[in-house]
């Protein structure tokens, strides 16, 4: 494990109010084929799934393991590959861990959950739990965050992908939509459309692009999601069961050519975004710190930007988002991922083929 030698007092400014909070940045692990998500172990150490079609242990010490046997073979093209790992809220009596990947073929593919028991260096038992349909022919926009909410059910996002972003808006099809499982892939009774009525079962919410951070305010119950937008229109919002989030027929952005996606910024039925950044950020990882190391974050809610190289700490009062900060610019790296440990501290993956797990923690002044 490397030290990165930096330690830094960041100055948070709310109303008249300044916080300070000195840090260190270490990196914990460093070649890593574009690292994705971590999830951190009871005992010690963490799992990182890679976007290479792969996941490792890495220890404590900062030593990384040879790839993880048992797991499937994933679609590793462009935007296509391993997604998110994440471990049953009951993983330390039954060892069970989900993957989220890129299923299928050039032809014919999805974004799909699978789940498993780890045993060392092996997971057994894999099996598919949850597959998105239709299958599509475009190897980008899959989304592929998992959560788990208190209740146990599991929550994943899904893309557009890219070339079908009308169906983001048909509630029974799956890309572009927000979906809520149990844990063996069944569908809750109480899921919006779990009659099958007025739009596909697992469904939570829809109108979505192609969302890259999910996480859960415990101190609330709300769960918060972020996606990209085109040419401008990354979105933050509160994900609410049943709702239109707009997308393609209400958006901030504009396509990349600069032409209209669509003529309206907002619409009667559909949810406006707590907040929304254009030019877009490249929003990747969100976390929401609730942890102890640093009381002064609590609340806060960290966005990692893949375009713009940087972390953004945004405040909320309610649901209004009423300050947002550029925070560890000294990373200087596209950002993938942001976590928060069991200990509190902040996880932040980088996105390249010499990836990096970065740990922030508190740094001792001379005054403490």
């Amino acid at each position: 494990m490397r030290l990165i030698s930096l330690m830094v007092t960041l100055l948070i400014f709310s109303g008249t109010c300044v916080a300070q909070a000195a840090y260190k940045l270490e990196t914990v692990a460093e070649g890593l084929n574009f690292p994705w998500s971590i999830a951190f172990l009871p005992s010690g150490g963490y799992l990182v799934a890679m976007r290479s079609g792969e996941v490792r242990r890495i220890s404590t010490n900062g030593d990384v393991s040879e790839p993880i046997t048992g797991l499937p073979d994933s679609y590793v093209m462009s935007q296509g590959g391993y997604f998110d790992i994440t471990l049953d809220p009951n993983f330390v009596s039954n060892q069970r861990v989900y993957l989220s990947f890129a299923h299928g073929t050039a032809d014919a593919n999805a974004t799909r959950i699978v789940a498993g028991r780890l045993e060392g260096n092996t997971v057994t038992g894999v099996e598919p739990i949850f597959t998105v349909t239709p299958l599509k022919d475009t190897p980008v926009h899959y989304g592929g965050k998992m959560l788990f909410q208190s209740d146990g059910t599991l929550l994943m996002t899904t893309g557009d992908g890219f070339e079908y972003r009308e169906a983001a808006q048909d509630p029974y099809n799956l890309m572009g939509k927000v979906i809520r499982i149990n844990s063996d892939g069944s569908i809750p009774a109480d899921n919006p459309f779990a009659d099958g009525q007025n739009g596909h079962p697992a469904v939570w919410s829809y109108g979505h692009r192609n969302p890259q951070g999910l996480d859960l305010d415990p101190s609330t119950g709300n769960v918060y999601a972020h996606e990209h937008g085109a040419k401008g229109g990354d979105e933050l919002n509160l994900i609410k069961p049943k709702a239109n989030y707009g997308w393609p027929a209400v958006t901030k952005g504009t396509n990349y050519s600069g032409a209209y996606v669509s003529p309206l910024r907002s619409a009667p039925g559909t949810e406006e975004p707590l907040t929304h950044w254009t030019p877009s950020i490249g929003a990747s990882g969100l976390a929401i710190y609730q942890g102890n190391a640093f009381p002064q974050w609590r609340g806060k809610h960290f966005v990692g930007a893949l375009v713009d190289e940087d972390i953004r700490m945004l405040t909320l009062n309610g649901n209004e988002v009423t300050q947002e900060e550029v925070v560890f610019r000294e990373i200087k790296a596209r950002i993938r991922d942001v976590r928060i440990s069991p200990a509190g501290m902040l996880y932040i993956l980088t996105d390249s083929d010499q990836g990096k797990v970065i740990r922030i923690s508190p740094a001792r002044t001379e005054e403490s």
